[in-house]
Order: C-alpha cells, then structure tokens, then sequence
C-alpha cells in the first residue's frame, strides 16, 4: 500500500506515531517535502537518518522550502521506478522533481519545491536555498514525462499546490504567486489525474474531490 504524509521537519515523533507504526513490509511512504532531515549534517541528524533507512517500509520525500539544498546533492541521482530519485541509504529515498513513478500499477507525478514567504529574512546557503525554486529545465522534464504517458496519471504529489486552489480555498494569506504556482494551474487543466496531494501549509483538509491538503494525516491511495 501507498501512503502520502507532509511536513515532518526533522520531527522523529512523527514517524514512532502508531499510523505511521502499523505500516509493513512492502508498504511505501511518501513525504510532500519538508522532510527536515537533510539540514545541519549534525551527528544526531545522521542517526536518525540511518534508523529511518532500516524502516521495513520505503520512505520517499519530495524537497520543499526547508530542506538543505547543498546536502541534498550531495546523494547519488539514480532510475527509481520509471523516475529518478537520491538513494539516501536503504530504503530511504529522495525523489526528483517531475518524476512519473510507477509503484503498485499506479504512476504518480511528483515535484516537490515551493519558494520561502520569508526568504528575505533568510541567510543563503544556511537556512534558504536558491535551488527550492524549479529551473527551466526541471519544469522541461516534467512536460517530457508527462507527454510519455499521455498526460494521464493516477495522482499528482507535490509540496506547494496551484494558485487557483491557494485562492479558493484562502489557505494562503496573499499568496506570492510564481512560476511554480502557475505551471501548477497548467496542469490541473492539461494532466488527468483522480487526486492533486499537496504539503506545506499544515493543514489537513479536503478542498474538492481533486484537491486535499495533507500535513499530519496519514493517507492510502486506494
């Protein structure tokens, strides 16, 4: 089975949490970015990255706004599951934006990024990162992987969510509306997709029948 969960910013607890416990061998963890787990290299933080590659399940995340983009890199880039993904160790992997993955007979289009409402206060390279933002040829890629499938896949997961949703549902106060957030829109209309999963705003919340905002939740898709 197939989970989607968001936002756990390094917070261990969240994954000794009995909805996250009671997942077995074969089961998959998706995480809608801010993982958290990849910020200060710390030796603490190294150790809870080892006992998360032991999990009997696969975790997978998405980047986000508070991810460290510098350790990021610093993982092999390698094929995962029709897509490309960081093997962080074991079965603890980061996937790269605008994979298509195929898991369970299911493809999902992944891409995680979203720019900080607060980066101005920010210091690059210590706590904010250029590359949270998609380049040209990220948001290229995802076009690509989306024509190879006939832009039909069965759900879209991503950290920061389309504009049009930001302003329907007020999730946002004045949301910053960028490239991101616009390729986004593009894509609710030209992708079929039963559900569009997205992180960030820590809420947990249907919006529409495509649409749901997901933070603690721990959430099958069926």
């Amino acid at each position: 089975m197939i989970y989607v969960t968001a936002d756990t910013h390094g917070e261990r607890e969240r994954f000794e949490e009995k909805s996250i416990r009671r997942l077995k061998k074969g089961d998959t963890l998706i995480v809608l970015g801010d993982f958290g787990f990849l910020w200060d290299g710390s030796k603490a933080e190294k150790k809870n990255l080892a006992w998360l590659a032991r999990r009997r399940y696969k975790i997978l995340f998405l980047d986000g706004c508070h991810d460290n983009y510098d350790l990021l890199k610093e993982y092999p880039v390698e094929d995962f599951c029709g897509g490309r993904a960081r093997h962080i160790g074991g079965n603890l992997y980061h996937v790269l934006r605008g994979s298509v993955l195929e898991l369970e007979g299911k493809k999902l289009l992944c891409f995680g990024g979203g720019e900080s409402f607060d980066k101005e206060e920010l210091e690059e390279g210590l706590n904010w990162w250029r590359a949270e933002m998609p380049t040209s040829d990220e948001l290229d890629w995802c076009d690509d992987n989306l024509a190879a499938c006939g832009d039909q896949v069965d759900y879209i997961l991503t950290h920061d969510a389309p504009a049009r949703l930001l302003e329907f549902s007020q999730m946002a106060e004045k949301p910053q509306v960028n490239w991101l957030h616009a390729f986004f829109d593009r894509l609710t209309t030209r992708v079929q997709y039963k559900v569009w999963y997205f992180g960030r705003y820590h809420r947990d919340l249907h919006l529409t029948q495509k649409a749901r905002a997901v933070f603690c939740d721990v959430i099958p898709l069926e």
